[in-house]
């Protein structure tokens, strides 16, 4: 089956740990309209049809201070960007600071104003790295802290289309352990954890937010 490909391309709109939107033409590997996931439905692959197109990654580092201010440092980067004049990436700003752009292949100019991490000139397969702040953690109660991520999403038209998302989190050795994440494991969500830290690798089309419920280490 074959679509055509639209013949504008929107800007692009990011709301990193609020949510994360990608503008991009029908036109990847192996997609079709079936692959189109429709607004409010959320659909988990075991496999994703378009292995080579965008993919998202961040490391979150927490320290025994965050468990304090609940403010984790985050290392994001947007990996095979789709062609566009515009992309902005726009952070929640009552959540993030200290936001600076560190790296950028296939992108004609960044700037960082306020909020927000406006590109210009964006070749297909483009990447950004952008370093920040973020008030993330959240206390539940004494010993039990929750980490929220998303809703993060790739946008097509009033759908989604499929996106991988890693997200590695960081603290020191015993300090925490993971009591529970949502979504759990499953076909599509690949969940490792150790002493000092865990990693989520979710593939899935939709609007997906995720959370880490982590406790204190025991002794």
């Amino acid at each position: 089956m074959t679509h055509a490909t639209p013949r504008f391309r929107a800007p692009l709109v990011a709301w990193l740990l609020t949510s994360l939107l990608l503008s991009a033409p029908l036109s990847a590997k192996a997609l079709d309209l079936a692959d189109v996931v429709l607004e409010g439905d959320l659909r988990f692959l075991a496999v994703r049809p378009d292995p080579d197109a965008y993919w998202y990654e961040s490391r979150v580092q927490i320290t025994e201070s965050s468990l304090q201010t609940g403010v984790v440092q985050i290392s994001t980067c947007h990996r095979v960007l789709d062609p566009n004049q515009k992309i902005v990436i726009a952070f929640n700003p009552e959540r993030v600071r200290d936001i600076a752009v560190v790296s950028t292949e296939g992108v004609g100019r960044h700037e960082v104003q306020g909020h927000r991490v406006e590109l210009a000139n964006v070749k297909r397969g483009g990447s950004v790295c952008i370093d920040l702040s973020s008030r993330a953690l959240d206390r539940v109660d004494d010993r039990t802290w929750r980490l929220h991520a998303g809703p993060l999403m790739r946008r097509y038209l009033d759908g989604y289309l499929p996106m991988q998302a890693r997200l590695a989190f960081r603290w020191p050795e015993g300090l925490l352990q993971v009591k529970s994440t949502r979504p759990a494991e499953q076909p599509g969500v690949r969940i490792a954890t150790s002493g000092e830290g865990a990693e989520l690798d979710l593939v899935f089309a939709g609007r997906m937010r995720a959370t880490v419920d982590l406790e204190r280490g025991r002794p």
